[in-house]
């Protein structure tokens, strides 16, 4: 890691003072600092025009420096949505996400766009360092968006999809439909061989592998918001059904095995909130969620061998779930550098789950089969943010949360939560384009209702047990980032951060030689962060941009079986990206691609350890955008062989002697993505 940090930080100031010689003959188009805070940039419509965007999500998704981020969708709202604003708020369901709503908001509405990086007064920041605020304007509008979309797969199952959505404006009253039938799939379809090797390394099998994954949603949503009692109301409300299939097949001569994963569900949600100032300075925000899902899988896994078939094993599950959430804040504009914000969030979230397990006919008892998860929680919260002088704010804040889990069915339990979450964040502009941010914080993980109730993955022969006494993670966060801005659009930036983590939630050994998320102990994070954004035109690259990002995280705990330090479960050590782009004007064309150079990830269980490696994932697409309502794109997504992992334990002990080792060398599906949008 030592290495790693050193040799990223060389690059980052080579960059940087390759950006301090920047010549002062920048584009008119260029964001703006906003007059009276620095850490604010403004973009205009004409930083854009030359890309001819859309949608206002086009125009969000060209913000140097800026990713989207939708929401984790986690329990609650606060600290568990995106960073994406509107007119100052955030939409009025945590699942009408920040980018579906920009992206049924044409480019012509926007009035312009604000870059708030590190807090400003009046701006609910929700815990990102960096948020945008898409202002619209008033005028009057109807428009229609028509999109339709296909992915194609080389040899594997294509699915295709689009959406309809109307939205109208008049004044400050806005209403609109959106009818949807979206796509879901996997970039990990493929074909290769799986070769069983014994602890000496000897071949005790090898077999043909092929898997298949496909799945979409069908969905109609109403949206509605109008001035009401001096304030302004907007309401959502949804409804759709689901379906996701998966087939992974093993063969060989006299050998069949497969495993079949089908899921079928419905859900839908309503959302309001109530705005309102109640004097010049003090507004008001309420908002009310109420979201419900119900699902229906089925696991199935069978082998052939010699002409025998082996017990047929079976999962079932079936199960309904919903939350509702009731929020409120005041926020106080004391005067233009200082605002304070408190309020309380409530919350009562529930999961009924049935389950059975089966090997041949025969029932296996399972921990936690049958049960229903209940949480009420409660949170009362403060903050301040304090522009101390144009170039430095400051925002802090607490956070108190008290909850209660009860647990009925197969086992019945109540555990009762308290917790204190203090945040500090820092932002200094000590000169125009350059910024540097620090945040401390604690973080509270929240408990997976799942985790409560059995599971299984019979594909990797794996079933897991519910726990009943699982305890939220907690995470102590130091981090501080360096952000450089040059040449109109160019960014380079730098964050280290070091969490300690208390109660790290991984796998534990149950009995009966079963698994169970839980809790195994404290641990550590430290991370590297990197992120550059070079415009190519001073090269002779005109409209160019190349880029590079990652994330390298390093992380230790103590193993629940060996006693051993090692990584935590599911967390990827790197993953570098490379990018180019190139905006051709005279030809209306943008193209662009990536190139993941290396990725991995591996899972830790009492009985296995399992993963991926993989390698060379290219990305290459192309959008044509022949008018201002008409937008045909392109996309072909290629890599490398990659490799899944498990090696497969024989007992528990200590010494863990291996059992087998198993490599899957998977050549992923090339396929081609299809997008078609046209404005009305």
């Amino acid at each position: 890691m030592t290495k790693t940090i050193l040799l990223a930080t060389t690059a980052l100031l080579l960059a940087a003072g390759a950006a301090s010689a920047q010549t002062s003959g920048e584009q008119q188009a260029a964001p703006r600092a906003d007059a009276a805070q620095q850490g604010v940039l403004v973009f205009a419509p004409e930083f854009f025009a030359d890309h001819r965007p859309n949608s206002a999500l086009d125009m969000v998704n060209r913000i140097p420096g800026f990713s989207v981020v939708d929401g984790d969708g986690s329990r609650g709202f606060e600290g568990s949505v995106g960073n994406i604003l509107i007119n100052g708020s955030r939409p009025a369901s945590k699942n009408d996400t920040g980018s579906a709503v920009l992206g049924r908001t044409l480019a012509a509405q926007v009035e312009r766009i604000e870059l708030i990086r590190g807090g400003a007064p009046g701006i609910d920041m929700q815990g990102f360092a960096i948020v945008v605020n898409v202002i619209t304007k008033a005028e009057s509008s109807r428009q229609s968006i028509l999109t339709l979309n296909s992915y194609i797969f080389d040899g594997g199952q294509d699915v295709h999809g689009g959406s309809w959505q109307f939205t109208a404006k008049e004044g400050d009253r806005t209403w609109g439909v959106t009818l949807s039938d979206g796509i879901s799939t996997s970039d990990a379809n493929g074909t290769g061989p799986v070769i069983r090797r014994d602890a000496a390394g000897a071949v005790i099998r090898q077999e043909d592998f092929f898997n298949d994954q496909y799945g979409g949603g069908t969905s109609i949503r109403g949206n509605f918001a109008t001035p009401l009692f001096g304030g302004k109301i907007d309401l959502t409300a949804r409804y759709g059904v689901n379906d996701y299939r998966s087939i992974t097949l093993q063969t060989a001569p006299a050998v069949r095995r497969d495993n079949l994963f089908e899921e079928d569900g419905s859900g839908g949600e309503f959302g309001a909130v109530y705005t309102r100032p109640l004097s010049t300075r003090l507004n008001l925000e309420t908002r009310f969620i109420h979201q419900f899902n119900d699902f229906d899988n089925v696991s199935t896994s069978r082998t052939r061998a010699g002409g025998v078939d082996s017990p047929e094993q079976l999962f079932v599950a079936e199960g309904e779930s919903s939350e509702t959430i009731f929020r409120s804040l005041l926020r106080f504009e004391r005067s233009p550098a200082l605002t304070f914000e408190g309020g309380g969030e409530v919350a009562y979230n529930m999961l009924e789950v049935q389950q059975a397990f089966t090997v041949g006919g025969v029932a296996v008892p399972l921990p936690s089969a049958s049960v229903k998860v209940e949480e009420t929680r409660g949170e009362a919260f403060g903050k301040a943010t304090w522009r101390i002088r144009p170039t430095l704010t400051l925002e802090g804040g607490l956070r108190l949360e008290a909850s209660t889990i009860t647990q009925s069915g197969d086992a019945d339990q109540e555990k009762s939560f308290f917790f204190a979450k203090p945040r500090v964040q820092a932002t200094w502009t000590p000169m125009p384009n350059n910024q540097f941010r620090f945040r401390f914080e604690r973080e509270l993980g929240q408990l997976d209702f799942g985790d409560f109730a059995a599971s299984s993955d019979l594909d990797e022969e794996n079933v897991l047990g519910g726990n009943a006494d699982l305890e939220p993670e907690q995470r102590w966060i130091t981090e501080v980032t360096y952000e450089r801005r040059f040449w109109t659009d160019g960014i380079v930036s730098i964050g280290l951060r070091h969490d300690e983590i208390v109660d790290a939630i991984d796998v534990i050994p149950l009995d009966m030689g079963l698994s169970a998320v839980g809790n195994i102990g404290d641990g550590t994070l430290d991370q590297l962060v990197v992120n550059v954004l070079v415009p190519t035109d001073k090269f002779g690259f005109t409209g160019g941009r190349l880029g590079f990002r990652n994330t390298w995280n390093h992380t230790e705990v103590t193993d629940p079986t060996t006693g051993e330090t090692r990584a935590i479960s599911g967390l990827r050590p790197s993953q570098p990206v490379f990018t180019i782009a190139q905006n051709i004007r005279s030809w209306k064309l943008e193209w662009g691609g990536a190139w993941i150079t290396t990725l991995h990830q591996f899972n830790y269980d009492p009985d296995q350890t399992s993963g991926f490696r993989g390698a060379d994932y290219f990305e290459l697409w192309a959008e044509y955008k022949p008018t201002a309502t008409l937008s045909l794109r392109a996309q072909i997504n290629v890599w490398d062989d990659f490799e899944v992992q498990r090696t497969v334990f024989a007992d528990r002990t200590a010494a863990r002697p291996v059992a087998f080792y198993e490599n899957r060398y998977i050549d992923p599906r090339t396929f081609v993505s299809l997008r078609l949008r046209k404005t009305f």
